[in-house]
């Protein structure tokens, strides 16, 4: 298990677990919208929210190379072709360590979802107020609004009546399903690839977008406009809030199952960033 879980590994895992937990919260920025009626000012700060996460993710990606590194640098070392099966399968479970930590990430972001509400709220009146995001994020360090997001965090009972499947359409479950399926393994699979393909590991490296492709596509035509859609139906009156609150509970169920589903398309994922790594590098040669 010391193999597995080394500085890089817990480092990558970490890093995905916060990145994670942050985009769930922002889910609760269209709610804050609706309940305040700012919804482009609440649209900026989930877009801020979102951009955090990113910034997380930037570390994230070194330490990740670092641990592909490792396990090409080995085989280089020893003269060997490829990375033996042995070494293989334990780079395999860190991979799967870190798109692990995700689904964590996911139900930590749940948990804190109450919380990222009200800092939404108090966010939103505080930059009215400020006229600044800057000093808007420095009234989260006041005593009191610490004690209110606090407070936000109390357990209510959950009862699933009170999040109506029927009222969430399917296309954006399933988009979202495979959005957070594919952004989960799209980094990680490459850096697979580039120890399943030795001599074109630098090609694979690049790739990412072959697999994360998808999930931009499935985000621009039914995620973005869907939520906004809904989201603008209920400030008109169209629809009632719990419609809301229900897209956002479907949209963390759905985000916590495609991070399940990110397990099982991992090494089909790196497979073919491989092949396709390959097949260019030979290709340029002839």
């Amino acid at each position: 298990m010391s193999a597995v879980l080394e500085g890089n590994v817990v480092l990558a895992a970490v890093l995905t677990f916060l990145t994670q937990a942050i985009q769930i919260g922002a889910y609760s920025a269209r709610y804050a919208g609706v309940t305040t009626g700012r919804i482009a000012t609440a649209i900026s700060l989930f877009s801020l929210l979102v951009t955090a996460s990113r910034l997380a993710s930037l570390f994230m990606t070194p330490s990740l190379g670092a641990v592909a590194d490792h396990a090409a640098n080995t085989a280089s070392k020893a003269h060997l072709p490829s990375v033996p099966p042995a070494a293989l399968h334990v780079f395999d479970l860190q991979m799967r360590v870190i798109v692990a930590a995700g689904s964590l990430g996911i139900l930590l972001g749940a948990l804190l979802l109450p919380m990222f509400l009200q800092m939404f709220v108090r966010g939103i009146g505080a930059f009215e107020r400020l006229h600044s995001i800057p000093h808007a994020l420095l009234r989260l360090f006041d005593v009191r609004v610490l004690a209110d997001l606090l407070r936000a965090l109390r357990p209510r009972p959950l009862r699933l009546a009170d999040f109506p499947l029927e009222r969430v359409p399917r296309k954006l479950l399933i988009a979202n399903m495979l959005l957070f399926g594919v952004y989960s393994v799209g980094v990680v699979a490459a850096y697979y690839a580039s120890v399943m393909v030795l001599d074109a590991r630098t090609t694979a490296t690049g790739l990412s977008g072959l697999v994360n492709g998808i999930g931009t596509v499935a985000f621009s035509l039914f995620v973005d406009p869907t939520t906004a859609f809904i989201t603008d139906q209920t400030v008109r009156g169209e629809r009632p809030r719990r419609d809301v609150q229900a897209m956002i509970f479907w949209l963390v169920v759905t985000a916590f199952v495609g991070t399940l589903l990110a397990q099982l398309i991992l090494f089909p994922a790196a497979y073919y960033i491989a092949a396709v790594a390959n097949f260019w590098v030979h290709l340029s040669h002839h």
